[in-house]
């Protein structure tokens, strides 16, 4: 569609972030959206604890969502301007399908929590793979919805925070290859 996947390695040497606001339908069908979720629960979980949810925000509930981040924004930051409310609405809005990650660590394991968390950042990931192996792009966005308490409290409970919004689409143009680090500024090789 719009990169070489014709192998496991190029498949992961070409995927890229769609910025939510360029993508457009469509989006994953039901099928699709399962496949990709799929993926994203074979994620290295030591201790099996599966320490993170994805919840899916279907297109019809998009108003909803936008007005419960104006109210929780609003509420947050009463003399927020009409600029900073129309980002709100615009960020619900995003792309044909949103799904809500979060990271739910199990109280009390002997996995440190830390751990955990690293395991939803890498759930998260392979949910992006997974979209492009499918021919989609995705973007994964936190700012200020990520952490308000009443916007987790919408998806999520106590003990828990949303790790990301990953809204997916098609591209409406190309994306984009962004600056990658330099090897050598960020691989060495231990020699104590």
């Amino acid at each position: 569609m719009f990169n070489d996947r014709s192998t496991p390695l190029s498949l992961l040497q070409t995927r890229r972030s769609g910025k939510p606001r360029d993508l457009a339908a469509p989006g994953p069908n039901d099928a699709e959206l399962r496949q990709i979720l799929e993926v994203a629960l074979r994620t290295p979980d030591h201790g099996k604890l599966a320490p993170w949810r994805f919840v899916i925000v279907p297109q019809d509930k998009r108003g909803a969502l936008a007005d419960l981040l104006e109210r929780a924004y609003r509420a947050e930051k009463p003399d927020a301007g009409r600029i900073e409310i129309e980002s709100m609405h615009q960020f619900a809005h995003q792309a044909p399908t949103l799904v809500v990650a979060l990271s739910s660590p199990v109280p009390g394991s002997k996995i440190p929590v830390w751990e955990q968390q690293l395991s939803a950042g890498a759930a998260i990931m392979n949910l992006l793979h997974a979209t492009h192996a499918l021919g989609y792009a995705g973007g994964w966005l936190t700012g200020w919805p990520s952490f308000n308490d009443d916007v987790r409290n919408a998806f999520g409970r106590d003990g828990e925070a949303i790790a990301g919004f990953v809204f997916i689409g098609t591209p409406a143009k190309p994306l984009e290859e962004r600056p990658r680090p330099e090897y050598n500024a960020i691989v060495s090789v231990w020699d104590r």
